[in-house]
């Protein structure tokens, strides 16, 4: 069993910077491929970005591409999710979400993951 908790959510005004935290517990952290989606008011979630265990290989949805870095910290048994340049379109619940299978890559799809934290707010204003 994987227990995920977030941090790091709040209120920025568009083109500010927000840096989120997912501390995982349970688990060999580093063989977890580890994910962040997304879910904003009226729709469905959405993958944001994936890094895989050892290698770090990493992957992100066309939307956030040059603006937002996810990173480990497998010492810490930590994912980040560095955003920048937000804009109100970024505004959701964001959930990390961890994989136990060991890929080298991660992916995009929900149904894969098979442990989620609770979620953190971001809300970004115009």
């Amino acid at each position: 069993q994987v227990q995920l908790v977030e941090s790091g959510g709040g209120l920025v005004q568009a083109g500010g910077s927000l840096r989120l935290s997912c501390a995982a517990s349970g688990s060999t952290f580093s063989r977890l491929v580890m994910a962040w989606f997304r879910r904003a008011p009226g729709r469905e979630r959405e993958f944001v970005a994936g890094i895989s265990g050892r290698a770090g290989t990493t992957l992100y949805t066309d939307s956030v591409k040059g603006r937002f870095t996810i990173s480990r910290d497998n010492a810490k048994n930590t994912v980040y999710l560095q955003m920048n340049s937000l804009k109100p379109d970024d505004t959701a619940v964001y959930y990390c979400a961890a994989d136990e299978s060991a890929t080298y890559f991660p992916s995009q799809g929900s149904t894969v993951y098979d442990y989620w934290g609770q979620g953190t707010q971001v809300t970004v204003s115009s």
